[in-house]
């Protein structure tokens, strides 16, 4: 797989920004000298143990970091196990490059022509989940206690889940439901995405209210604000499970998502798409991903 990431700097900053070496004596102080001092540690671990809605401990390191970039990549499998595979796409990407100076994008900035839009990642932890009853890892996952931004594939295999809402030809918003070719709605190494919660009729192999998930180009991954812009979400993380964990949601809400056993992916997004739009020839259109707008030539 090779990997071309752009702006990815936050690491040489902690490396290469300390400060010059100094020589000291260190002495005990007070506990009231202690007091007075604030301040935020880089790395912060937590371990959550016996919380309602799940039978697993954890343990979560989250990075006292911020992060915005771009990042390209080619080609990426994961879960190849029992002649499949739980996700896999090409040119996948964080992160885009703005064709239009006017264009208000998702943070409800506007950006000149050729600048980088980025996606914004901070707070990155990962988190270990451990059965309490043989003490053995079920399962780690790594994400962001908040994130927004593009995110562009050409996904042929998708375990997970995709928030974005769909809207039907009478105008009408739909949660999006991951399926298979044969129109069975799942979680695990879908291939096409529609709408299946009995208020339409859905049939993957007409394309009926359902779509390969090669349309689905490019999404916008956070949540929605009152003026249109996209904030942030706590939920976007990718997991791997030797079985099903219900992992919780870092906003301290109590709420948990489930992931089956495998490799899980998290999209949480605000995203409203017309059914037709999606189901059509040419699907979503993706945003410009490279320096050099590859248009339709980049599939």
């Amino acid at each position: 797989m090779r990997q071309y990431a752009y702006g990815c700097a936050a690491l040489a900053v902690i490396c290469l920004g300390g400060a010059p070496f100094a020589q000291a004596e260190l002495k005990p102080i007070s506990d009231k000298a202690m007091s007075d001092v604030t301040g935020q540690g880089f790395m912060q671990v937590e371990n959550i143990q016996d919380v309602p809605g799940t039978t697993h401990n954890f343990t979560r390191m989250t990075l006292g970091m911020d992060v915005e970039t771009r990042v390209n990549i080619d080609d990426i499998e994961v879960g190849q196990i029992n002649g499949g595979t739980d996700f896999s796409a090409q040119h996948m990407a964080l992160g885009h490059i703005s064709r239009d100076a006017t264009t208000v994008q998702y943070d409800g900035n506007t950006y000149a022509v050729g600048d980088t839009v980025p996606f914004q990642a901070y707070q990155p932890y990962i988190e270990l989940a451990e059965s309490p009853v043989d003490g053995k890892l079920s399962g780690f996952r790594m994400g962001f206690k908040q994130a927004r931004g593009s995110v562009s594939s050409v996904t042929s295999s998708f375990s997970g889940n995709i928030g974005v809402k769909l809207v039907d030809d009478a105008g009408n918003p739909h949660d999006a439901t991951l399926l298979d070719s044969t129109t069975t709605a799942t979680n695990l190494r879908a291939t096409h995405i529609g709408i299946d919660d009995g208020s339409v009729a859905v049939d993957c192999s007409t394309s009926t209210n359902c779509a390969p998930l090669t349309h689905l180009q490019s999404l916008i991954v956070g949540s929605g604000n009152t003026d249109g812009t996209t904030g942030f979400t706590k939920d976007f993380f990718i997991g791997f499970q030797r079985e099903g964990v219900n992992w919780l949601s870092p906003d301290g809400s109590g709420t948990t998502i489930n992931a089956g056993q495998g490799v899980f992916i998290n999209l949480p997004s605000s995203t409203k798409i017309d059914m037709s739009q999606l189901a059509g020839p040419n699907g979503v259109p993706r945003l410009q991903t490279h320096q050099v707008d590859m248009g339709t030539k980049l599939f």
